[in-house]
């Protein structure tokens, strides 16, 4: 195969850009839509955060069998089927006369949007190679990361001054202008003899990662001994104890656990579930403290968050193409800890939450922080597999940091208390400075930059 040209590398950049753009928007964007969905369709808290849930649950559900079918069958043909199946439910939820349909819709929405951001960055792996890798994966990084941190924002001002189904309507430019740009990509390779999808392991951890953040999701509202909460629990433990079993004498597995054997894949994962957990923890809980304890609207809530969207663009690029000049260890090391301070810097927020002097300092320290990590860590992880394998490496890292948001979000009943206040607040900004420090700790211990960086540092 040809070596690309610097134009076309350029284009396939775009094309994963795009392709991962809407399945990120679309687990942030509709928080602020949930009092007017509920104003309209009814249901109550507990549809409310279905609506979210069912999208985040089946998404981290499916992605490992999604980055084995893009292996397996390429990462071409997996793209298009995710934006198709993720066109055809945005529409679906758009138009969805009851709290049921939209529930359900988003549940499928979720099983599309897995389909694309493994095959996504597959493809930047396969068409970049050394520090360009590092750079490209740094420029995905920084609009992945900013359609989480802008989906508040532009749902603000949707549901403001238009309607809360076009959250769901406005994926459909997107998702249109990409599968039409995709055509132009190369065709997939070859597939290779005798590869195949691992039907018994996709079934194993599908149940084993579903069913027991289902348990935690619902823990809260009817408690650990209820049948509705252990039951999926000791099902689903069970089969994720079967699904490491099966991996590890399955002939064509579905996860290869030898993947693990690289340190940086491991320790990587392991950062990302404490960084991961930590961000969908704290941006979680300041968009609700911002609205219900200090009476932002909508709009401004989502706009708080513009501080770290920029500092994301400007800065991803940069920082992934000097952790491919000098090794992620050190960015993946001191980016935690300074989104940390950031969370500690909320224990000066009160009542009133001031943005000038009290939310904005936390929110820019903390965007810094995750702009010196977030591209460090992805090229770290998938840097130490072989790009073969890149889909299913980009699956397991996703599926790790999806996990970590869910359970992180599903227990912060347990650190809030039964209503949010102040204290509660606080004591969230503690424990997720806590989670970033790990994450940090964790990166200083574990990972190990490439000999080649190391020696030019």
């Amino acid at each position: 195969m040809s070596t690309p040209t610097a134009a076309q590398r350029r284009f396939v950049l775009v094309v994963a850009i795009l392709a991962s753009f809407v399945s990120f928007l679309d687990g942030t964007v509709v928080n602020v839509a949930l009092p007017a969905i509920d104003r309209e369709l009814g249901g109550g808290l507990a549809a409310q955060q279905w609506v979210v849930d069912a999208y985040l649950l089946t998404l981290g559900a499916v992605i490992l069998l999604a980055g084995s079918l893009s292996d397996v069958f390429g990462r071409r043909k997996v793209l298009a089927a995710g934006l198709i199946g993720f066109g055809v439910t945005s529409v679906v939820c758009a138009l969805a006369p009851t709290i049921e349909v939209l529930i359900v819709a988003r549940g499928l929405q979720g099983v599309a949007g897995a389909l694309l951001v493994p095959s996504s960055l597959a493809i930047i792996i396969a068409t970049f190679e050394g520090p360009a890798e590092s750079r490209a994966i740094g420029t995905w990084t920084a609009w992945t990361s900013t359609a989480n941190l802008a989906g508040p924002v532009l749902g603000g001002v949707l549901v403001d001054l238009l309607s809360w189904r076009l959250v769901f309507a406005i994926n459909i430019l997107p998702i249109a202008l990409t599968l039409i740009l995709l055509h132009r990509l190369p065709a997939d390779r070859p597939r290779e003899a005798g590869s195949r999808v691992d039907v018994t392991g996709a079934v194993l951890g599908v149940v084993g990662l579903g069913l027991p953040v289902f348990a935690l999701i619902e823990q809260s509202r009817f408690g650990w001994g209820s049948p509705v909460v252990w039951l999926p629990l000791v099902v689903g433990l069970a089969a994720f104890a079967a699904f490491l079993v099966w991996e590890s004498r399955a002939k064509a597995p579905m996860l290869p656990l030898d993947l693990f054997r690289a340190r940086n894949f491991s320790a990587g994962n392991l950062a990302t579930f404490f960084i991961y957990g930590a961000l969908s923890l704290g941006f979680f809980v300041v968009a609700v403290f911002l609205q219900q304890v200090a009476g932002y609207s909508a709009t401004f809530a989502g706009l708080a968050a513009i501080p770290s969207t920029v500092l994301l663009i400007a800065l991803s690029t940069l920082f992934g193409t000097l952790s491919g000049r000098l090794g992620p260890r050190l960015f993946m090391t001191v980016g935690p800890l300074i989104a940390g301070v950031g969370y500690l810097l909320m224990l000066r927020v009160d009542a009133s939450a001031d943005y000038l002097t009290q939310v904005l300092p936390a929110i820019a320290v903390t965007g810094l922080g995750m702009a010196i990590t977030v591209a460090p860590l992805t090229s770290a992880i998938l840097g130490a597999v072989h790009s073969g394998r890149s889909g299913i490496a980009s699956a397991v890292n996703n599926a790790v940091s999806r996990v970590a948001g869910l359970i992180a979000i599903a227990l912060t009943s347990l650190i809030v208390g039964s209503q949010l206040d102040l204290d509660g607040f606080h004591r969230v900004a503690i424990v997720t400075a806590a989670l970033f420090a790990a994450g940090g700790v964790i990166s200083l211990v574990g990972i190990r930059n490439p000999r080649s960086q190391a020696a030019a540092s």
